[in-house]
């Protein structure tokens, strides 16, 4: 090879090496172009974490839900721009969804501060970081630099995002899909140690669970009684809500591990923790151990699925309003 074909090589290589190197996330991505974005964020959230605390919920929620579908890229904040287009936020996984409204405020503060510069997909992964911390819960690394998408697909919601009915060969499949494995399965439903559930999510274990009128055995009786008593009173209701961690659904603590052992977990996706020995295993673990270790082990878990199918570079974009493409 001549010296100038070299020299080129050389340029091509590093060249390739700084594009790669900027398409990856990384702590502090925001330092040079917006110093105080992520200061922004979390003075946004700790600014109405106390007079609305199930935002965490709300906002751990939304984030898994946008990582399940096309990565972590903000889809799930994409709004129909006419009455035959199907986006994510339709899908009826996502009609109960919360936040938006709050991502909206944090996008007007920081563009406010540096327009165009800090995406939403990096927002929803902040403000989620942040308010679990501001309620008592774990803190995780939230390396920056996604950049959103510009496509938002309702099937691939209905098809992506683990239903609360799942059994554990549809939840392993579609976090397997997804580069989790099945201790990042039940690391991550522990958050339903925070937020509610509305009836109709669980009602058929309480009222029509082989569609003969019966229950599901696998739910603890005494508290399958007291759901259809007093919250959940017949299976139409649709918009009564159920705390999925009795008594501490506003604190990040190890007593969901605890409930799913006692088969009082609302959900059958609960449920199916329990019917695979490598679950099981971990749910006992963590019902029977420390919060400091569930929470290290839990923001491990969080900073994975923070990385899913990201888009980086020259991928995406970054919108000026979160709920449309630019």
């Amino acid at each position: 090879m001549t010296r100038f074909g070299l020299a080129l090589l050389m340029i091509l290589v590093i060249q390739g090496f700084v594009i790669f190197s900027e398409a990856q996330l990384k702590m502090g991505f925001y330092d040079q172009t917006c110093p105080y974005a992520e200061k922004i964020v979390q003075d946004v959230v700790n600014q109405h974490i106390n007079n609305a605390p199930s935002l965490a919920a709300g906002l751990i929620r939304m984030h898994f839900h946008d990582c399940f579908v096309r990565g972590c890229d903000g889809s799930i904040l994409i709004n129909a721009t006419s009455s035959n287009q199907q986006v994510e936020k339709l899908a009826p996984p996502n009609l109960t969804v919360r936040g938006f409204d709050f991502i909206d405020k944090v996008k007007s503060a920081l563009e406010s501060k540096c327009p165009g510069i800090v995406s939403c997909a990096d927002i929803i992964t902040l403000a989620t970081r942040d308010s679990i911390v501001a309620i008592g819960g774990p803190t995780w690394n939230v390396p920056t630099g996604r950049r959103d998408g510009r496509i938002s697909n309702f099937a691939e919601a209905m098809n992506n995002i683990p239903p609360p009915f799942g059994n554990f060969t549809t939840l392993i499949t579609l976090f397997g899909n997804q580069g989790l494995d099945v201790k990042d399965l039940v690391l991550l439903s522990g958050a339903h140690t925070i937020g509610v559930s509305h009836c109709s999510s669980f009602s058929n274990r309480l009222f029509n669970f082989t569609g003969v009128g019966d229950q599901d055995p696998s739910l603890d009786s005494e508290y399958a009684d007291n759901l259809k008593s007093r919250r959940c009173l017949s299976i139409a209701d649709n918009t009564t809500k159920v705390e999925m961690d009795p008594g501490s659904r506003n604190t990040f603590d190890l007593s969901y591990y605890r409930l799913v052992l006692k088969r009082r977990g609302l959900f059958e996706s609960d449920a199916a923790l329990t019917m695979n020995p490598a679950a099981l295993a971990q749910v006992k673990r963590f019902a029977g151990g420390s919060e400091q270790e569930f929470f290290a082990e839990f923001s491990n878990s969080m900073e994975k699925m923070g990385r899913i199918g990201v888009k980086t570079g020259s991928d995406g974009e970054i919108r000026r309003t979160c709920a449309f493409v630019n």
